[in-house]
């Protein structure tokens, strides 16, 4: 541990660094960036951030996201604490998403990301990001025939 960091180690308690340095690798902001970064990650944390939310409601509100990646992705989501899945009883079993404090207080970061990208981000770059209008998918390359009897 660096002198710059406060040794209290308990989750939810900020590090304190001693002047403005920014070290050039912290694991624990390359983990964050990682669980934040992953396709579609962001987005949902975004939707979320509007409150508590149905499945299909997050499948309207993020356009081009399939439902086996947004189960995939909630799942993640929940497993680091940041995501509450909420289950109602009765019939019909109604369950929805939330974000737990851990996760609420990522809004100042996505909205600062998204404050970033309204600045120095083009229109026609967020058309290459999947599912959008005017997006292209990368194809895959085709299987030859010969290759599958074998």
């Amino acid at each position: 541990m660096s002198s710059s960091q406060a040794t209290d180690n308990k989750p939810g308690t900020p590090r304190k660094r001693t002047s403005g340095e920014l070290p050039s690798f912290c694991p624990l902001y390359h983990r964050a960036v990682e669980l934040i970064g992953r396709r579609w990650t962001g987005v949902i944390i975004r939707a979320l951030c509007a409150g508590s939310r149905r499945f299909n409601e997050l499948l309207v509100a993020i356009p081009g996201l399939s439902d086996r990646l947004l189960t995939e992705r909630l799942r993640e989501l929940e497993r680091e604490g940041v995501v509450r899945r909420e289950v109602a009883p009765g019939p019909p079993v109604r369950v929805a998403y939330a974000l737990t404090t851990r996760g609420a207080e990522l809004e100042p970061v996505i909205r600062r990301i998204g404050d970033w990208a309204e600045r120095w981000m083009h229109p026609q770059e967020a058309r290459g990001a999947a599912g959008l209008p005017g997006a292209r998918r990368a194809r895959r390359p085709r299987r030859r025939a010969a290759a599958l009897s074998a």
